[in-house]
Order: structure tokens, then sequence, then C-alpha cells
């Protein structure tokens, strides 16, 4: 006989008592977090976030803070995302998570997460990006995918796919010296995500290799590197995510906060299809993987369960 699976109120009551084993949370669908987080204000008198992100059960802080997480809902994430990544207090920008925003979800929910960041940090999330320091050329990229947003346009046309390919290609490793910046940013801030991975799919079509090839040239700078993130990010999520996933959790420093961020924001479907060619790429379940790379404890059981 199949096991019982526990109501809400029990959710709510297991968590209130026994803060040491919560990985059955990770099973949750987001309409289900969302019932969690007002069950528990009604029955304990306590916002269930505010307890995470104050630490105040007593479970490990790291493991608060990927709860807390984990119960927002998308734009919220998002935008709590945005705002730590933009955090000046932890010495840099990280801008390969507002690059994961801004290529990885469609435009209705950049705007609304635009409003909920300034709903809840009082600030504009571009005029954050564009005054962020020191200087960086993702900033320029990041804009320009931000008019995209704007921009955007329900259909895409093949046409205006050979059209582009064939002005980066110019632009670019057909000519001699660096690309011309200018192009890309204009390309980038007029097409949708969708139009800009056919325009992707199509330059390999006609060149042979990917777009990012011409960016590994000995002309290359600070630009090229930006945008041969943004490029893998929008052209191949499964493969950019799988590597990300995979450098957490056998690089040199073990990104436990990272592994986190990436399962998470891209929990569903997505991360079904990046577990699949994390596998096929690497050879072994990600939830392995998260095994052999962390010890036991802490959030380890939580991160295991999230890649089951």
């Amino acid at each position: 006989m199949a096991a019982k699976t526990p109501t809400c109120e029990e959710d709510c009551k297991q968590i209130h008592d026994s803060w040491g084993s919560l990985s059955h949370l990770a099973s949750r669908t987001q309409e289900e977090r969302r019932q969690i987080r007002e069950t528990y204000s009604q029955m304990y008198g306590n916002d269930l976030l505010d307890c995470l992100q104050k630490n105040e059960p007593a479970a490990s802080p790291r493991l608060c803070s990927v709860l807390s997480l984990w119960l927002l809902d998308p734009v919220e994430l998002d935008a709590a995302l945005a705002m730590e990544a933009l955090d000046h207090r932890q010495g840099f920008v990280n801008y390969r998570t507002l690059v994961e925003i801004f290529a990885g979800r469609k435009s209705t929910h950049v705007a609304l997460l635009k409003q909920a960041y300034q709903k809840k940090f009082r600030r504009q999330l571009d005029q954050d990006i564009v005054s962020a320091e020191p200087p960086h050329p993702f900033q320029k990229i990041l804009m320009a995918l931000g008019a995209s947003h704007k921009a955007h346009q329900a259909d895409f046309s093949q046409h205006v796919a050979q059209s582009d390919a064939r002005r980066l290609y110019q632009t670019g490793e057909g000519k001699p010296g660096a690309i011309d910046g200018a192009v890309v940013l204009e390309i980038l801030s007029k097409r949708s995500i969708p139009q800009l991975k056919l325009t992707l799919s199509t330059y390999k079509r006609i060149y042979g290799h990917d777009y990012t090839k011409s960016l590994k040239t000995e002309n290359h700078g600070e630009f090229e590197d930006a945008l041969k993130v943004v490029i893998k990010c929008i052209y191949n999520p499964q493969k950019y995510y799988s590597k990300s996933l995979y450098e957490c959790l056998k690089g040199r420093q073990r990104d436990k906060s990272g592994l986190a961020r990436v399962m998470i924001s891209r929990a569903g479907p997505d991360m079904n299809e990046i577990k699949s060619f994390f596998k096929k790429k690497y050879g072994m379940e990600l939830r392995d993987a998260i095994s052999e790379s962390f010890p036991l404890g802490d959030c380890r059981d939580f991160l295991v369960a999230l890649a089951s």
C-alpha cells in the first residue's frame, strides 16, 4: 500500500516540531508550498519565511537559507536572487545570476520581477544593474536583454534569424579584429529570447559551428567573455546549467549555495531536462554527484531530494 501523502497541516507541524528532517518538502509543488506558508501562519501566528530568514529554528543556517528560497514563488525568488547578486557586501556582482534571470525567463515574468523588486527593496532593478561598481560589459548586455523583453513578440521569423546570423558573422569572425559590440547589443535589444535562439541555431547551420566559437580568438576581451556566457545560457540552457551544477560540485571550491540557487530557480520541467543532460554528459545521476561531493548533514539531504 502506498504511503499516505501528508496534509498541509501535518507538514506545518513537522516543520514546527522537527526542523532537522525536512527533505520531504523538496517534493512539494509551488501551490503546495504556498499553502504551507499560509497554513503555518494560521497555526502558529508567525510567518514561516521570517522564521527561516532570521535563523530562528533549530536548524543549520544554510538549510534555513535554502528552505526560505524554496518557499518563495518564482517572481519573489528571482527578486531575492537579483538583490543578493547585486549585494555589494559580498565584494562582487554575481552577473551570472542576473544573466540566468534575463535569459531564462519569459517577458511577462521579467516585468513582474521588476515590480516585485521595486516593491520589496524600494529600488529599480535596472538602475541597480547599471550603477553597479566596478563597471563591467555584463551591464550593457543585461540592459540589452531587458530591452528585448520589452520589445518581445510572440512570433519569430526565420528570415530575421538568417539576416541577424549574417550580421553577427560579418561583424565578428567575418572580419579581422574584435567583434562589433554595438551590432551585437542592437540585435540583443531588439529580438525576443526565442528569436535569438533561432538566430543562433541558424548561425550554426550556415557557418558550421556555434557562434561562441567566434568568440574564442586572440582578440577577445571582457565583452566577448561576458557575451559567451549569455549566448550559452540562451542557446543551450540544459548544457549551461549542467556545467554550472558540475562546477559547483566538482570545482576547486565546492559551492553549495550556488548549487541550491540553480536547482531551486530551475525546479520543474527545466530541472528534469538538466538532470537528463547531466547524466549524459558526466555519466552519473545528479543526486549521486551531490551525495559524493558533500558530507552528510546540513542541507545535503534536501538537495539530494530535490535532484531525485
